[in-house]
């Protein structure tokens, strides 16, 4: 059995491809990249076929992550019915992805994972910022917040598939 994980953001091009190489090299260091695919989308189609955002990549090359080729894309109600788990980097994603996927998909928000989150209060609280307005330093508070929350993401697939 193959797990799918998806990560979503507006137009693709920072918080998602952040969290999808994170979570990929997450997934392999924890002996699970065989079993679990993860991949990125956004809610817009503004960015299709835009790569990364420069000041992402950099922030992930910095920190040791091997960035792969990749191109934004807009999500569909397919995709989602296809993945076991779909993980909105805000509310207004998370409600923008159960009007289009329906009730049989499980969307979380990202930070719902991160042990030092806030917990009981309204979803908003549970944002990743849109980094894409600011300096090179916000990048580097987006990438925190991604990692905070990926050990938890794993664990939780690790439990779904049993090993």
């Amino acid at each position: 059995m193959t797990y799918r994980v998806m990560t979503v953001c507006t137009g693709n091009i920072c918080r998602s491809p952040m969290a999808e190489v994170v979570l990929r090299d997450r997934f392999e260091s924890a002996g699970l990249g065989d079993r679990v695919t993860v991949d990125s989308t956004g809610v817009s189609d503004e960015e299709r076929g835009n790569p990364i955002d420069r000041r992402a990549r950099r922030t992930l090359s910095a920190h040791g992550y091997r960035v792969p080729e990749h191109r934004a894309r807009r999500v569909t109600a397919a995709e989602l019915a296809e993945r076991d788990l779909v993980l909105a980097m805000t509310s207004g994603h998370a409600r923008a992805l159960r009007r289009i996927a329906g009730t049989d998909v499980d969307v979380r928000l990202y930070r719902s994972f991160d042990p030092s989150a806030p917990t009981g209060g309204p979803e908003h609280l549970l944002d990743v910022d849109d980094p894409w307005y600011g300096p090179q330093e916000v990048f580097e508070q987006t990438l925190a917040e991604i990692e905070a929350a990926a050990d938890a993401i794993v664990d939780h697939v690790r439990d779904a598939l049993g090993s």
